[in-house]
């Protein structure tokens, strides 16, 4: 996923790679008087490391000699203690206001085979140790870190300050940097919920196309470079904040409009027959492929005298400012003829039309008729059908806390008819469906086209209507 964004991440690194360093700083520290072994139970050191409001308590072993943390923590290596019998920790100050400085773990016993390091040790360091030493052997200049890390920087800078006195480490020593995390509206980020999610069967695993992770966006058509203009837009902040889906959603849009050839798809079918054209016939309409790139060429789509066109473009009795199909209205089929309603066929499912046969675009006849209504369509009879899957936003209010606020509509599944030029299209290449989208196929079934983004956000006025 690093590389599908863009950025080249270089050789692959394991702090289990530097567990003998890390196991010779702690030692470093046991010889400085800077770490001791603790033998209270886990809920003892609870107890004693205090609140918010209260300092804490010594370990009665915070004073044990450094000889005999040393023989101790070295036993606890060789694995002649039992799990939790013993834990090294720093000693720093138990009364620190930061409790994160009150004598934080190092290590624990923790006997299980690692899955690189084998059954070699028994003892392994906690994140918090393992963080900064993992920086500083790796040359980190700067360490970036979300806000939760913050109350951690003190022992982080504390941690590599006394390893560098010991000759440990060479100065300049990596410096930790927080900001804050990216938050987007009617998406959780939590990875508990997300889990909740993916387990309780209410999305189709981690790589479902609503899921906010990468391999979900991927295969819904999101881009690289469109995540990467996201990024620059909203900037890095110390303040947490919020931001809209729609920005997400424009920064995909401005990138796709650019790549994504245009096709032409009905999404929600009616059959148009247009009565007096010739029976049998058809013929081809060029058809640019992208209208702002004329250096991108045009195609040939087939056409005929029966057409699937959206049956939201037909009205019986058409409302204030309704410009397309409806009777004896005159409309142009989009690259193809002038055509002019004469009515529908309940018994067919049919809307019925006669077209003027010297008003095909691009030819000299087009300029003498003037309408208002300009809908796309597809050949019935080149026609290819697919499933499409129409994504929306997974959770139907802003803040989402559960399951409780899922959007029930964030995935509908329709059957569609789309131009012939459709068949052969590639895994990851986005396409505009005119009037509907962007699309892409599928990369678990190449038969089905996924919903990227519509063309315009329409959340806020569908969602207040």
């Amino acid at each position: 996923m690093v590389k599908w964004l863009g950025y080249d991440y270089g050789t692959a690194l394991y702090a289990s790679d530097y567990f003998d360093f890390m196991y010779r700083a702690a030692e470093l520290l046991i010889s400085e008087g800077h770490a001791y072994v603790d033998s209270q139970s886990a809920e003892q050191v609870q107890l004693n490391r205090g609140s918010f409001t209260e300092p804490g308590n010594n370990s009665p072993d915070r004073e044990r000699k450094i000889d005999d943390n040393l023989a101790l923590f070295r036993e606890m290596r060789d694995g002649q203690h039992a799990d939790g019998a013993h834990v090294l920790r720093a000693k720093i100050d138990m009364a620190s206001p930061n409790i994160n400085m009150r004598d934080p773990t190092l290590y624990r016993i923790k006997r299980g085979t690692h899955h690189r390091t084998g059954d070699k040790w028994c003892i392994y360091p906690m994140y918090t140790y393992a963080h900064p030493i993992e920086d500083a052997v790796e040359g980190i200049t700067h360490s970036l870190c979300t806000l939760e890390f913050e109350d951690q920087r003190p022992f982080y800078d504390w941690l590599l300050n006394k390893l560098a006195d010991g000759g440990m480490l060479k100065r300049p020593l990596p410096q930790q940097i927080e900001f804050a995390r990216v938050n987007l509206t009617h998406v959780v980020l939590s990875k508990r919920k997300l889990l909740q999610l993916v387990e309780e069967g209410h999305v189709d695993g981690w790589d479902d196309p609503r899921m906010p992770t990468l391999a979900g966006a991927r295969r819904r058509g999101y881009t690289a470079e469109g995540f990467r203009t996201f990024a620059e837009r909203i900037g890095v902040s110390k303040a947490n904040q919020t931001i809209d889906f729609s920005t997400l959603e424009d920064c995909m849009r401005e990138h796709l409009n650019e790549v994504a050839p245009r096709r032409m798809a009905v999404l929600d079918p009616v059959k148009l027959v247009i009565e007096n054209y010739p029976q049998g016939q058809e013929e081809m309409c060029l058809v640019p492929n992208h209208p702002q790139k004329p250096d991108w060429g045009k195609r040939e789509v087939p056409f005929s005298g029966e057409l699937w066109i959206e049956r939201e473009d037909y009205q019986e009795a058409p409302a204030k400012g309704y410009f397309r199909l409806f009777p004896g209205n005159t409309v142009r089929l989009r690259y193809g003829y002038v055509v002019k309603c004469t009515g529908y066929d309940k018994a067919t499912d049919t809307v019925r039309c006669v077209y003027h046969a010297d008003s095909k675009s691009g030819t000299a006849g087009a300029d003498n008729y003037k309408v208002k209504g300009n809908i796309h369509w597809v050949s019935a009879r080149h026609a290819i059908s697919a499933q499409v899957c129409l994504y929306d936003r997974l959770f139907n209010m802003p803040l989402p806390e559960s399951a409780e606020h899922l959007n029930p509509d964030s995935k509908k599944l329709v059957t569609a008819f789309l131009e012939p030029a459709l068949q052969d299209s590639l895994a990851e290449q986005p396409i505009q469906f005119e009037r509907h989208g962007y699309f892409i196929v599928d990369q678990k079934d190449a038969a089905t086209f996924n919903r990227t983004v519509s063309l315009r956000d329409s959340w806020a006025t569908t969602k207040s209507a």
